[in-house]
């Protein structure tokens, strides 16, 4: 048996139904993020765990216990949400404590455990001021403190770096992974950046509307996507996905195998970018150079439809010149159906 288990889960506000029938087995000490556009149910589906919303039918049951109708205070949860919501005017150590003084915990046992939680996330020298004398990035870290003190068997975390620049967004993703390796504790996370999911999941789950269309490792989401959904939507930048016949040279690398109506899917990493007159390959025109530094990516419009070739270094290549396309390694093809599902992978 799983360590938390969400089975046949449904939600519905009125007649909209926003969750679908899913069904999910975490084990302990597993970081599962929650992916995909906005609407697609992924908050929706942490509140139904967390218990800040109703469970229309369905089972959820955590370490062998049914949870489906527990209130949130007694589902041993724990959760970070992306506004913080601190206490303005309590101190840092306040804040961190408040949940535990509810609780009743001795003084003693609130002072150790929120002096092991200050010095984990580095806010020791912190603990005496207000949330309004903190960074975001600091705030967010007393939010998580917060629900470590706690420790709950399972961390919830709802976007929790969306209100932070792009530098402090990776410095505190890579805070919170080694927090969770330190720790070693079950965590969902939400995310519409996938980015995020790819680096900090031990399993990612794509949802979209209301439905789980795949789950697996990073790697497995981005070397076998299950359907055009996840194949467009897991990858920086996404994969070039090319309908049957528009591009007939690499059409025929399928080797027969692409239906007609089929469409064909190509990583921006397998195509490289040649004289125009090099052997094999296609002519196009560049639209866009991204240079990135230590890649570039460049834009390339082969007889209407737009490619994306990425390449390590840097590249001469300027908006207007005639460039060819090569395609590096056929046997990473990504071949689908009429229907968006996959045929074949590599």
């Amino acid at each position: 048996m799983a360590y938390l288990e969400l089975l046949d889960i449904h939600k519905n506000f009125g007649s909209a139904q926003v969750v679908r029938g899913v069904d999910l087995a975490i084990e302990q000490g597993e970081f599962i993020v929650f992916v995909g556009p906005s609407g697609c149910g992924k908050s929706t589906l942490l509140r139904l765990v967390a218990g800040l919303e109703s469970i229309s039918s369905g089972r959820l049951q955590l370490d062998g216990r049914d949870i489906t109708h527990a209130p949130s205070a007694q589902r041993d949860l724990a959760m970070v949400f992306q506004s913080y919501a601190l206490y303005p005017h309590m101190s840092v150590h306040d804040n961190m404590s408040f949940a535990l003084r509810l609780a009743g915990v001795p003084r003693d046992e609130i002072r150790r455990k929120v002096g092991h939680a200050a010095d984990t996330l580095n806010l020791t020298p912190y603990l005496d001021r207000r949330p309004g004398e903190l960074s975001g990035g600091q705030r967010q870290r007393v939010a998580i403190g917060r629900a470590i003190v706690r420790a709950p068997k399972v961390f919830l975390f709802d976007e929790p770096l969306s209100n932070l620049d792009a530098a402090l967004r990776g410095n505190t993703r890579v805070e919170i992974l080694k927090l969770h390796k330190a720790l070693g504790a079950t965590t969902i996370y939400v995310t519409h950046d996938q980015v995020e999911a790819m680096t900090l999941a031990d399993r990612v789950v794509v949802l979209r509307d209301g439905g789980i269309e795949q789950v697996g490792s990073p790697l497995q989401l981005y070397d076998r996507p299950a359907n055009l959904f996840v194949a467009g939507f897991i990858g920086t930048p996404s994969m070039n996905l090319i309908a049957a016949g528009a591009v007939p040279a690499f059409g025929a690398a399928a080797h027969g195998r692409l239906p007609a109506d089929g469409t064909l899917g190509i990583r921006p990493e397998s195509l490289r970018v040649a004289d125009r007159d090099a052997p094999g390959c296609v002519a196009g025109r560049v639209e866009l150079v991204e240079a990135l530094g230590a890649d570039t990516l460049v834009h390339v419009d082969v007889g209407g439809v737009q490619l994306i070739a990425r390449q390590s270094g840097r590249l001469p290549a300027a908006a207007g010149d005639t460039v060819g396309l090569v395609l590096e390694d056929a046997s990473r093809l990504h071949l689908f159906d009429r229907e968006g599902r996959v045929l074949a992978a590599h």
